[in-house]
């Protein structure tokens, strides 16, 4: 049987819903961007921080193999949606910044290709024409 991944959602009112996955049995609110009194990310906004978490903890576990010295690491995600519905997502930018007191270019560069190209199943989940670009910032220690 292949893997699943379940969860629950509750509606709490208006356009807003909470959600608890039953692995972690956490919960996350989410709403609608368009309320002004939002309890929450969208779901589009968890959709591509899911994406950003996903690729994150790829390329920590690959530099932890590769022994390099990670000290600090940020993951900034850009996504464009298309204009008509399903406003789902065209291309999306995620820049990687890294710092560690000798962290080797090469081996960062390698880590984000391997999670983009086999480990990021959130990435993987994608449409197949949406475009995906990377950068790679190794920041001064």
């Amino acid at each position: 049987m292949a893997e699943q991944t379940r969860g629950v959602l509750q509606w709490e009112g208006g356009l807003r819903f909470s959600a608890t996955g039953e692995r972690s049995g956490r919960t996350v609110v989410m709403d609608s961007p368009t309320r002004e009194d939002r309890g929450g990310p969208s779901p589009m906004e968890l959709l591509l921080m899911g994406v950003a978490g996903c690729t994150a903890m790829d390329v920590v576990a690959i530099l932890e193999k590769m022994r390099q010295p990670l000290a600090r690491f940020q993951v900034e995600i850009v996504g464009e949606r298309a204009e008509q519905h399903p406003k789902y997502y065209t291309a999306i930018t995620i820049v990687y910044r890294l710092w560690g007191d000798g962290l080797s270019r090469e081996k960062v560069e390698r880590a984000v290709k391997l999670s983009h190209e086999i480990y990021c199943s959130a990435l993987a989940s994608l449409r197949p024409d949406c475009r995906i670009a990377s950068r790679i910032e190794l920041q001064e220690p």
